[in-house]
């Protein structure tokens, strides 16, 4: 007895310009099934207290372990950026946070990402180091570890936040300085 189904397909795997598209992506060469790969969403926030401080924490995983960032990361399906901002700060840094606004939005195309920063507050003091962070801290201004922050998005969105401190309604900052090197 003879099987007369069709040999099973491997998937998108040849890259190539489709019909229509200015630009190679992975095709389907059986059905033409186009696999489009877009830029990633990373959603954070500058998180404060009552006091000022700004919540930083010391990654546990890499890229960049032992560095300090922003609670941070990519957003997931099914969810707003504002509750991304809040999950990552929450997965983190065991932080519940009030979202206040948008802070920043950085285009990275070298690493196409797409970075949204919000501005927040503390809406419990409680914080506690989650399992993608060794340890959680509160920095006063002065105290910021400058020198083992762990992307260059992390200082940019610190001075755009001291840039904005005390503004109610403000237009987000976009458009990052250039990479700085070593970071």
């Amino acid at each position: 007895m003879s099987d007369d189904s069709p040999a099973p397909t491997a998937g998108p795997r040849i890259r190539t310009i489709p019909p229509g598209e200015d630009r190679e992506r992975l095709v389907c060469p059986e059905c033409n099934y186009i696999a489009y790969e877009n830029p990633k969403i990373v959603v954070g926030a500058v998180v404060t207290d009552t006091a000022g401080r700004i919540l930083l924490c010391r990654r546990a995983i890499e890229p960049r372990r032992g560095y300090w960032t922003l609670p941070a990361g990519y957003m997931e399906l099914g969810e707003t950026t504002e509750q991304g901002a809040a999950r990552e700060a929450f997965e983190e840094a065991g932080a519940r946070i009030a979202i206040d606004a948008l802070l920043a939005v950085y285009n990275i195309p070298r690493l196409s990402q797409v970075q949204l920063i919000y501005r927040a507050t503390l809406a419990d003091p409680a914080i506690e180091a989650g399992p993608e962070s060794l340890e959680v801290a509160m920095f006063d201004w002065a105290d910021i570890p400058w020198h083992d922050l762990a992307f260059p998005s992390v200082p940019w969105a610190l001075e755009q936040y001291r840039a904005r401190i005390g503004q109610v309604a403000f237009q987000p900052a976009t458009n990052p300085p250039p990479p700085v090197e070593g970071l």
